[in-house]
């Protein structure tokens, strides 16, 4: 009996018993403790590169494949689309080549491309965030910069936004590592002032130099349960070399710094040529990073958000299209929503050209859209899963215009 337990050997490695430090049996045969190290170093590696490549092979798609996507839900825009595309696109493709060392040149290092959008309220900026997210199937979050302050000072901190981003990942370090984050309302984080003060900027300037760090890429520790509320709690160390940032904001007031750099307000005999070719109904197109410096957002912030693209303001052919195009366009939405009741709906068409025509007098961009449709179909929300026996029903220009008028929406007085 002796003997043979002297001649019991690994499976897998063939040493014997005597010569390793444990040997573990099975039912058909034995491991040693060198083989299972080696063996889970083996399963994490493939795993490792099986999610790599499982994403950049199944997620990754050309500019304009993204941009083809991208024209499903978003309508119009097309110039920040196709900025956003090549933008996203460069960057995971990026990813993909640090995780395949053998293709990668020792002296190029490509940087990531942060983007930063400027549009009026109402236009898109974080509709298209959310859509490339969704298209390339990776970890999304949207994060309000408003609410974000210095650390120390009541409110959030900027690592508040990479626990949002780890929710969203599942608390997945290595998915959250390759998500977006969207930041909205950047403006709002812009020096309140250029003349020095007795008090600190906590929720201007102090936020704009709290974000250097995220936007750049470094490691950081985040609270997964948010900042101050559990002091306690352990950090999870997040590197954000490979989280993209999209940055958008109405940046209200910046077409006046755009006139005044193209000198456009300039009258009388000595006005510059070049400006009588600019379009001032759309200054926006012209927007450059001077602007957004002069608006109020320091250097080191512009130079981490190198790609700058605008979304034109929505004249009513395209809030037209947005109402009924899209895949996921309102009126369909509330078709959709009547069918679950078994409830046929349909709109004439002067009800919509009437939406549109209200969504322009309110100036509310896309958004108006859908409160224009709540305020007529609230009383057709209310009444018909309660009526079986109306079954089909056509929303006439003469129901919306009633509805309307009823609403407390139509008082809305316009600046």
């Amino acid at each position: 009996m002796a003997k043979e337990e002297k001649d019991i050997k690994c499976s897998f490695c063939g040493r014997k018993k005597n010569e390793v430090e444990i040997l573990i049996a099975g039912t058909t045969g034995h491991i040693c403790n060198h083989c299972v190290s080696q063996a889970q170093n083996i399963v994490r590696d493939e795993l490792s590169q099986k999610n790599a490549n499982g994403f950049s092979a199944l997620h990754l798609l050309k500019p304009a494949e993204i941009k083809k996507h991208l024209d499903e839900y978003v309508i119009g825009q097309d110039e920040a689309k196709k900025v956003l595309s090549v933008a996203v696109y460069n960057h995971y493709k990026r990813i993909i080549q640090n995780q395949n060392k053998t293709t990668q040149k020792d002296d190029i290092e490509i940087e990531k491309s942060n983007v930063i959008m400027v549009g009026e309220t109402g236009t898109g900026k974080t509709l298209l965030a959310r859509t490339i997210a969704k298209v390339l199937n990776v970890p999304f979050c949207i994060a309000d910069a408003t609410v974000l302050t210095e650390a120390g000072y009541v409110g959030e901190d900027v690592e508040s936004i990479l626990s949002r981003l780890l929710q969203a990942a599942d608390y997945d370090v290595a998915a959250a590592e390759r998500g977006i984050v969207f930041i909205d309302e950047i403006d709002k984080i812009a020096r309140k002032s250029d003349n020095p003060s007795i008090t600190r900027d906590v929720s201007g300037e102090g936020v704009q130099q709290g974000l250097l760090k995220l936007l750049e890429g470094s490691t950081v520790g985040v609270p997964p349960q948010g900042g101050r509320k559990h002091p306690e709690q352990k950090m999870i160390q997040v590197n954000t070399k490979n989280i993209l940032f999209v940055c958008g904001g109405a940046f209200d007031g910046i077409e006046r710094k755009i006139a005044k750099r193209l000198d456009t307000q300039v009258i009388g005999y000595n006005m510059n040529k070049e400006a009588e070719n600019i379009d001032k109904e759309n200054l926006l197109q012209y927007v450059s990073p001077q602007d957004l410096k002069n608006f109020g957002l320091i250097p080191e912030l512009i130079g981490r958000l190198p790609v700058l693209t605008y979304l034109n303001p929505l004249d009513a052919e395209t809030l037209r299209r947005i109402l009924s195009e899209p895949k996921n366009s309102l009126i369909k939405q509330y078709v959709h929503l009547f069918e679950i009741d078994g409830v046929k709906i349909s709109f004439e068409k002067s009800v919509l050209d009437f939406i549109v025509e209200k969504a322009v007098e309110f100036k509310l961009g896309a958004r108006g859209l859908r409160s224009i449709c709540e305020a007529i179909m609230t009383d057709l929300m209310f009444d018909l899963p309660s009526d079986s026996s109306i079954k089909e029903f056509n929303v006439t220009l003469r129901y919306a215009k009633d509805k309307l008028k009823k609403s407390s929406i139509n008082k809305l007085k316009v600046a």
